[in-house]
């Protein structure tokens, strides 16, 4: 018994303390009056959820029933004389405000008192739970954004209603000061001001088609008069820098042209600033990235290789090839950095998601994996290319054999690989498929190299002969302009490298200076050592190359 009576003590003490916090999880705020100043609302106001206290807002903007439509305010920081006052005021204010900052989005405005979201399940923060709060948008303000929220208020005896709370309400006059009519659509005639269609008024459809014109007029003039400087420019890069900030500064200028008129001249409705906000945020961040892009690419042409006649493929332009190729990886990683931080303003600008009635949380995942999967290609490349700047694997200029073909990488871009083979051609190749290839790359560490020429000889050829004749060819080569171009003569040398029915295989290595003349110097050295040969050749007691007739050694 003491058991029981010890057990039923336990549990009345947990419902007494548990009856206030389920009182504190109610739907609604406690107040004692709601508008004490205003009395009774009309017919026309109904407050009982959150899309009914928008439907009333909108209603009786149609009608002018502003004094209704204060009773959608909580007007309880104003004194009652104030509220009667000041409420029609600052419904209007409200009104416009909204009408040009805020699309609704209806998913979220219930028609049920509580708010109360059925779906969504445990993915939504609060679904299944009653709501008191609702955030409808942060709208720009200083020094803070404002809240435009709605709330449910419980007065004393009275029914819960949904109203735009306090805090709102004080920020109403600064948010018209801001987001309000300009003094220049203050001054339009009021026909202009009448609603067409869409919601949109006529000087929207008219000003908007303007201010576009304007901006490509403002873009075509900025454009010419930079070019003009450039090339009035006197130093050569200094004028090519300018030519090439060109195009950003047309992009800047006619996005500041749209940043200016829409703060200061025409504050255009929610739907079209639904648009023209990340339109904005979009052309700052092209403008930076087409910056960086063109002033790499002028500082690659005239610093590092500032004439027609300047081969940077050459031995003694090892340091511009990796400067060049530094240059190039400083710009991929700022065009990635300012890409990423870029999207990040476009994406945070834009409340297009909310405003169509998208979850965010529910798109996001799907709008990720579309994005990567079609992206993964483009991103693999741009990763692939910061590894190539990096580790210096291949470097502008350098000279290298990819698949058989001997080229030099005249270019390393954000997705391929330019390549120049020798007989002026070039090879676009993917920089995920240039890396995932084995490439040589005759210029990485030491420029010098040797090349070989195989000859198949006769098996009675006086090898010790060739050697000799080798020798004289090379001191030959050496006194022409070819002869600097021959390397470390003690690494020349005659060897037997294997043989067959056919005959042996004689090896005549050529010492070589530089990759990008090896080639030439191997074919003037070849062709003198084949004319040497034949001469010897003419004895017919010593035979050069083997009698086998074509046919036979195919």
């Amino acid at each position: 018994m003491p058991h029981r009576q010890m057990f039923l003590a336990i549990l009345l003490s947990f419902l007494a303390f548990a009856m206030p916090a389920a009182a504190q999880e109610e739907g609604f705020f406690e107040i004692e009056r709601l508008n004490a100043g205003l009395g009774s609302p009309p017919d026309i106001v109904d407050r009982r959820s959150p899309r009914a206290t928008i439907e009333t807002l909108l209603r009786a903007a149609e009608v002018g029933e502003w004094d209704a439509a204060a009773h959608l305010l909580d007007l309880r920081g104003l004194s009652p004389e104030a509220q009667r006052e000041r409420g029609a005021i600052l419904a209007a204010q409200l009104y416009t405000v909204l009408e040009r900052r805020v699309v609704f989005d209806w998913s979220q405005l219930l028609s049920r008192p509580d708010a109360l979201q059925v779906t969504g399940g445990d993915q939504a923060a609060q679904a299944g739970e009653p709501r008191r709060s609702i955030l409808l948008r942060d709208l720009e303000l200083e020094p803070v954004p404002a809240e435009i929220r709605l709330d449910r208020l419980k007065p004393l005896n009275a029914d819960p209603v949904w109203v735009f709370p306090r805090s709102t309400v004080e920020d109403i006059p600064a948010l018209y000061e801001r987001h309000g009519p300009t003094a220049f659509e203050a001054a339009l005639p009021q026909a202009l001001r009448n609603k067409a269609f869409w919601d949109l008024m006529w000087w929207e459809l008219i000003g908007l088609p303007l201010m576009i014109l304007t901006a490509f007029a403002v873009g075509f003039t900025v454009n010419r008069l930079v070019k003009r400087i450039g090339r009035a420019f006197p130093g050569r890069i200094a004028g090519a820098v300018i030519q090439a900030v060109a195009s950003p500064l047309v992009i800047v200028s006619v996005t500041v042209l749209l940043w200016l008129s829409t703060r200061y001249i025409f504050i255009f409705s929610g739907r079209i600033d639904l648009f023209l906000s990340p339109i904005i945020v979009t052309g700052y961040v092209t403008a930076l990235l087409l910056l960086i892009v063109n002033v790499v690419e002028v500082l690659l042409d005239e610093l590092i290789s500032p004439g027609e006649d300047i081969d940077l493929t050459r031995r003694e332009r090892d340091e511009s090839r990796t400067l060049a190729t530094k240059l190039n990886a400083g710009k991929r990683i700022l065009v990635v950095v300012v890409f990423l931080i870029g999207v990040g303003f476009v994406m945070a600008s834009a409340d297009i998601f909310r405003s169509l009635g998208l979850s965010l949380l529910a798109s996001a995942g799907v709008l990720t994996l579309i994005a990567g999967f079609a992206a993964r290609s483009l991103l693999g490349n741009v990763i692939a290319s910061l590894q190539i700047a990096l580790n210096q694997s291949a470097r502008v200029g350098d000279r290298v054999v990819y698949k058989d073909v001997l080229a030099h990488v005249e270019r390393i871009n954000m997705t391929f690989v330019q390549l120049r083979g020798w007989d002026g051609t070039r090879l676009i190749v993917p920089v995920e498929e240039f890396i995932s290839e084995t490439f040589s790359n005759w210029s990485i560490t030491d420029p010098a190299m040797t090349r070989i020429l195989k000859f198949k000889l006769d098996p009675r050829a006086d090898v010790e002969r060739l050697r000799e004749i080798f020798t004289e060819v090379l001191d030959r080569l050496d006194d022409t302009d070819l002869g600097e171009e021959l390397g470390d003569r003690s690494s020349a040398k005659v060897s037997v490298a294997g043989q067959d029915v056919f005959g042996i295989d004689v090896w005549f290595f050529v010492p070589c200076r530089d990759p990008n003349t090896s080639w030439e110097v191997a074919c003037v050295v070849r062709e003198d050592m084949i004319r040497r040969a034949g001469e010897i050749e003419d004895a017919p007691e010593h035979p050069i190359f083997p009698q086998a007739v074509a046919a036979e050694a195919a």
